[in-house]
């Protein structure tokens, strides 16, 4: 009897009591940060958002209250609309093919196809259970499964780097006529992955700036699974609590007004 008191008294104890959720993984070394994102988050924990006019990581950080944010998908800064698709709460939220900028300019118009359909990071949900997923835009899920969250940007770095399939590069022959947001050049960088179902941000910082190729051979290196890019360079912005700042290029110190985020929460 005094046995079966004990324990009645610490499950009334333990019942009144709530025990704080893990911390994310977070590491730095290198002039690289690299945050571990548990399957287990997918479910309502993750989430992207888009911002109607352009706001800096650290405003959308403080104001959603997140544990983590990142900078995600790419915009125009000249009218503040997006290059890339978001999907919030299964709606899609922004379309670039709302951007006029976009098909006004004839050589982007030749190869809509290509920019629309770069790759993107989503959460899927299939019979309540959730996942992380490093797809082309295009790319249809499962009939009894849904789109919960979605960001795009590109390239598409592992298994295969696309920097031509995704029109971030233009080659005549093997010389290089066009290239677009720096892929091939040593640029900060916002990096995601997936490895074992878990989901992977590489925040590569000034101190340590890589192309495309090093970024691929660094992934390859801790693993991944798939991998893929966000927007990058100047873009690239960190918040975690209210530990780690990270912006690039600083100048004033403010970080870059962006269009699109990935927040993470308790």
């Amino acid at each position: 009897m005094k046995n079966f008191a004990i324990v009645l008294l610490l499950s009334i104890f333990l019942s009144g009591c709530s025990i704080a959720a893990p911390q994310l993984d977070v590491n730095y070394s290198d002039g690289i940060y690299h945050i571990v994102i548990p399957q287990s988050k997918a479910k309502k924990k993750v989430k992207v958002y888009a911002s109607p006019s352009l706001m800096t990581n650290e405003e959308i950080h403080k104001l959603s209250k997140a544990e983590l944010t990142v900078n995600a998908g790419f915009f125009d800064p000249a009218n503040g609309k997006t290059i890339s698709y978001v999907v919030m709460d299964r709606q899609t939220a922004e379309d670039p093919m709302f951007n006029e900028n976009l098909l006004a300019n004839p050589v982007l118009r030749r190869n809509m196809p290509k920019i629309l359909n770069r790759t993107e990071f989503r959460i899927v949900e299939c019979d309540n259970k959730y996942s992380y997923e490093i797809v082309p835009h295009d790319t249809q899920p499962p009939f009894t499964c849904s789109v919960v969250e979605a960001v795009q940007g590109g390239p598409l770095i592992l298994p295969n780097l696309q920097l031509e399939e995704e029109f971030f590069v233009v080659k005549d022959g093997d010389k290089v006529v066009r290239e677009s947001c720096s892929v091939l050049h040593k640029v900060a960088r916002t990096i995601l992955g997936i490895k074992d179902g878990d989901l992977h941000i590489l925040i590569i910082t000034d101190e340590n700036p890589m192309d495309m190729y090093e970024v691929q051979a660094l992934c390859k290196k801790l693993g991944f699974e798939r991998a893929m890019g966000l927007d990058g360079g100047s873009s690239t912005s960190m918040d975690y609590k209210d530990m780690y700042h990270v912006i690039s290029v600083k100048g004033d110190g403010a970080g870059r007004k962006l269009k699109s985020f990935i927040t993470v929460f308790k």
